[in-house]
């Protein structure tokens, strides 16, 4: 083999290995080419305060998408949040006083073209009727009906899995 063949590989090897290398030094942040995203959100929590964190999921998916270099415009976004654990509570009228918070950020979501639904079902089991929640909720038949037929039209499914923190990051940084 030449010598300058010789070289040119091991120019070549270097040059890659040195974009795949992970030191916070050479590191660059990768944007991979997305495209406009079809999700379906799964919320069923053991404590209707969790959607507070789980709505920060919806904004971890929709805030780069929108933030330059996609600079996607909500609605080529097709985003669904099917609820129905405990936190179907957040979503009666009458409990607008202790989830304000939750409430105005899931309108600000509606607003933006991201659909909320709930399980007719647990609606029932809770004892709401469709005239207790806002009229930004569409209320379906069955969540478990919904997700299915979601993702067999092409929507991928996001289960936010939201933890109680037992410590703080500082002491397990």
């Amino acid at each position: 083999m030449p010598h300058q063949i010789k070289v040119l590989l091991l120019t070549v090897l270097f040059f890659l290995n040195t974009n795949t290398s992970f030191s916070t030094e050479n590191s660059k942040l990768n944007f991979t080419p997305y495209e406009p995203q079809k999700v379906i959100f799964d919320f069923y929590f053991d404590h209707p305060d969790k959607i507070n964190t789980a709505l920060y999921w919806i904004r971890s998916l929709i805030g780069p998408l929108m933030d330059s270099p996609y600079n996607y415009a909500p609605e080529f976004m097709d985003i669904k949040v099917m609820i129905h654990g405990t936190e179907i509570v957040t979503l009666a009228k009458k409990n607008y006083n202790r989830y304000k918070t939750a409430v105005e950020r899931m309108r600000y979501y509606d607003s933006l073209g991201i659909q909320f639904k709930v399980c007719s079902l647990a609606a029932h089991d809770f004892g709401y009727q469709d005239k207790d929640f806002y009229d930004f909720v569409q209320i379906v038949p069955s969540a478990i009906t919904e997700l299915a037929h979601w993702q067999m039209q092409g929507y991928g499914l996001i289960t936010p899995r939201i933890y109680d923190k037992k410590f703080s990051t500082d002491e397990i940084r």
